[in-house]
């Protein structure tokens, strides 16, 4: 058994050498035209003007795959909700999806995507497609979801790809089909505003489920993320390719820290973040990231109850001209509403203070303030 043991701790040394070297090589684009220079960036983020929208998933689907499978697509919704997006001067939403959609059925998943983004678009709003998420279960599986955990915070949304096929880098290449195929078919759609290939790659989901987690994750994250440049650079979509800083130790003044947050940010075309904080947090990380020269956007905010809310943080990113995404629409089975802390600290009722979202199922306000500083912002 001693022996084995040491040839599994060899395999891992050698593994994370190999990771190790492989970050600082440079990523070859064969036929691709590489990253956007500055002045391409900045002319794409005059095109667009001010985004400003939400992470989107309508209130009737768990996850990505509820939202996305045949049985259970729900074009009704999606015209209603984004109805009342567009009520507020919202211009743009952040989408998710997912590998297991093209394997399922690549012609009817590029169907209804072509469809969602035509009701998006009668209602003047363009779109953010999230490609791959590391967050929240590795262990996705189509076919039916399971009903939400009462009172939890997104307990169904899924990681794409699992861990099944982010832990073996052999397996890796499953996934250039999906990333080529959507890009292909989207690329040069212009009701696409941008893509996000892969939101934050390296969480450990420490909170929820931490047992299921890969234990070398930042490693094969940072692997995977590599190969999904390389592939979505040959495509060459005329759409800017990002994927965003979320850790807190990527936002100092000499750049990200962390192997993920230094190569995404050398890769993206434009720098897209995350920021749950107060105001003044949100000024602190605008700043940092200065120093890139390029269009940001912020795709999550809106956490109440960290002092991350609509009347402060909102007007900071409208000055600074960063684009603006709040986690959450309508308040539905994600149950985005409770905090990240309902995995560990049970709920009975409907917090006193949403964690996320803005609208109630029947399309009331959860804050009538809220609404009015959107729409003096929006100028809706």
């Amino acid at each position: 058994m001693w022996k084995k043991d040491i040839v599994s701790r060899v395999g891992r040394v050698r593994l994370f050498l190999l990771v190790s070297l492989v970050a600082l090589l440079p990523v070859r684009h064969a036929g691709a035209q590489g990253r956007w220079t500055p002045d391409r960036a900045a002319a794409w983020q005059k095109a667009h003007g001010w985004l400003a929208g939400s992470n989107f998933i309508p209130s009737t689907a768990i996850n990505q795959l509820e939202m996305w499978q045949a049985d259970t697509f729900d074009p009704a919704t999606i015209d209603r909700e984004l109805g009342w997006a567009e009520g507020l001067g919202f211009n743009s939403m952040r989408v998710f999806l997912h590998d297991l959609l093209w394997k399922q059925d690549s012609k009817a998943f590029l169907e209804r995507i072509d469809r969602f983004l035509g009701i998006a678009d009668r209602h003047h709003i363009g779109v953010v497609l999230v490609l791959l998420d590391g967050v929240w279960d590795p262990r996705p599986a189509l076919g039916p979801q399971h009903p939400p955990k009462p009172h939890v915070h997104n307990s169904g949304w899924v990681q794409s790809p699992g861990a099944a096929i982010l832990g073996s880098p052999q397996r890796h290449a499953e996934l250039r089909p999906y990333v080529e195929g959507v890009l292909r078919r989207f690329g040069k759609d212009k009701r696409v505003h941008a893509w996000d290939l892969f939101n934050e790659p390296d969480n450990d989901n420490t909170d929820s489920y931490k047992q299921q987690e890969l234990p070398n994750k930042h490693e094969m994250a940072l692997l995977l993320l590599r190969s999904v440049f390389e592939w979505a650079r040959a495509v060459n979509p005329d759409q800017p390719l990002t994927v965003g800083l979320w850790r807190g130790e990527d936002f100092g003044e000499e750049g990200p820290k962390t192997p993920v947050g230094r190569f995404a940010a050398d890769s993206s075309d434009i720098i897209t973040f995350h920021a749950y904080n107060d105001a003044g947090g949100v000024e602190k990380r605008i700043a940092a990231l200065r120093r890139h020269g390029r269009p940001m956007l912020c795709t999550e905010y809106l956490a109440r109850s960290f002092g991350s809310t609509i009347q402060t943080v909102l007007p900071v990113l409208k000055k600074n001209d960063v684009g603006a995404y709040t986690w959450g629409l309508v308040d539905g089975k994600t149950q985005t509403i409770y905090p990240w802390s309902s995995w560990t600290r049970p709920f009975d009722a409907e917090p006193p203070v949403w964690h996320h979202d803005l609208f109630r199922k029947d399309g009331k306000a959860y804050s009538e303030e809220e609404m009015k500083v959107i729409r003096s912002l929006t100028k809706k």
